[in-house]
């Protein structure tokens, strides 16, 4: 039974953080044992909805981009001693069922971290006067998912009462599958490599060819190359070409694959979850690792993308990219013959520009809902120092939630 310290409402912030929307709580108002927290958490995003899969009883919007939760907290005495200002968990929160699942992390909601600390005055901002004159604010927060540092820098104003709050409404930049300007918000994840399994590449290998048992509708084997990244969250990458190899698909039709379609679905999930094993990892985890299908650019592409990628998050086709997918991506184009690399060589070949891509540089992916350009920065060992992105996020409501 639930604590009776529990309030009901709970005071929560509703924001939107890149192309994601989720419920930002408070810590302290959570009881301090995590085993209470399942029936809190259902029952705010309306969870779980087996027959309609709308989340209409909750705050959840039928799809894994808007039914998710952070709780931010301050940190342990050694996490302040390391210059962490809070720390945060996520929970990628079921929709038609109650699973609620914390093996990864977000990168969209990371963005929104900092933003949700300095308005519950958790921490202090530490502050700069950037180029253009505008007053920066960097918030160093740890996720307790991955083990990992992020960084946030956003603009800051001046309070009525002398305490500076995040100012969220520049018209500095945009991002694709958001409407309008925004403020820019810089996202810095530090040492991203082997978030779960510690290691960058987990098998060794920056390709693993691999037969696979595919049990829908009858027990079938297919073989499929697979580069399996960690950086941000772990990621099963794989190529159109590849895939459409398998499912019987004329490369004249190339890149339209069914997705949605059940033996399409089948071959993924069979293929996730054979990658997820070999990272070590349970695979019946639906949340991670998420798996990605990867495409050369078109020719004549007006953005000059490097990588075109279709990214499945729950079993269902995202409608722009997980934002730790496109980060893992940055980091594993840059990694020779992963996936992902051959994929950046062939699009800059097709346009003339056989530019191997530099440890450093920037990589722009095509996605359902348009360009995101994703870097990553590399020290002199091999190790991905930190993986940045820029996103942008509003508040949309603070109040109490019903659970």
């Amino acid at each position: 039974m639930l604590a009776k310290s529990v309030l009901n409402p709970l005071p929560a912030t509703f924001l939107r953080g890149g192309t994601s929307k989720g419920i930002f709580l408070n810590r302290k108002h959570l009881p301090a044992d995590t085993s209470q927290w399942p029936p809190i958490f259902l029952g705010i995003m309306g969870s779980p909805d087996p027959e309609h899969g709308r989340q209409l009883n909750g705050m959840g919007g039928g799809v894994s981009s808007l039914s998710k939760i952070c709780v931010v907290g301050e940190p342990s005495e050694q996490l302040r001693a390391d210059g962490i200002d809070v720390d945060y968990t996520f929970c990628q929160v079921g929709i038609r069922d109650e699973s609620l699942d914390y093996s990864g992390n977000c990168g969209n909601l990371s963005s929104m971290v900092g933003v949700f600390a300095i308005d519950q005055r958790m921490c202090k901002p530490r502050t700069r006067v950037s180029e253009s004159g505008h007053r920066l604010c960097t918030v160093r927060s740890y996720n307790t998912n991955t083990g990992k540092r992020i960084d946030t820098t956003f603009p800051i104003s001046q309070g009525r009462d002398a305490f500076h709050m995040p100012h969220l409404s520049l018209p500095q930049t945009s991002i694709a599958g958001v409407p309008g300007l925004a403020s820019r918000i810089d996202l810095d994840f530090v040492s991203p490599g082997g978030a779960r399994t510690g290691k960058l590449l987990p098998t060794g290998n920056p390709v693993n060819t691999t037969d696979i048992i595919h049990p829908v509708p009858m027990s079938s084997e297919f073989t499929m190359r697979m580069s399996l990244v960690d950086a941000t969250n772990p990621t099963v990458i794989v190529s159109s070409e590849d895939l459409a190899r398998v499912l019987n698909i004329p490369q004249t039709r190339l890149p339209a694959i069914p997705y949605g379609e059940p033996s399409t679905d089948q071959v993924l999930e069979a293929t996730r979850q054979h990658g997820a094993k070999l990272m070590g990892l349970d695979p019946s985890a639906q949340a991670q690792p998420k798996i990605v299908i990867l495409s050369p650019a078109a020719k004549d592409d007006v953005d000059k993308a490097d990588i075109v990628a279709h990214a499945l998050s729950m079993g269902v086709l995202h409608k722009a990219i997980p934002m730790t997918v496109g980060l893992c991506l940055g980091v594993a184009a840059q990694i020779p013959n992963t996936l992902a690399w051959e994929v950046v060589m062939k699009s800059r070949a097709s346009r003339g520009d056989a530019v191997t891509p530099s440890k450093g540089g920037l990589v722009k992916i095509r996605h359902p809902g348009g360009v995101v350009e994703v870097g990553a920065e590399f020290a002199s060992d091999g190790k991905v120092k930190t993986a940045k992105v820029v996103r942008t996020g509003r508040r949309l409501m603070k109040g109490d939630v019903w659970w």
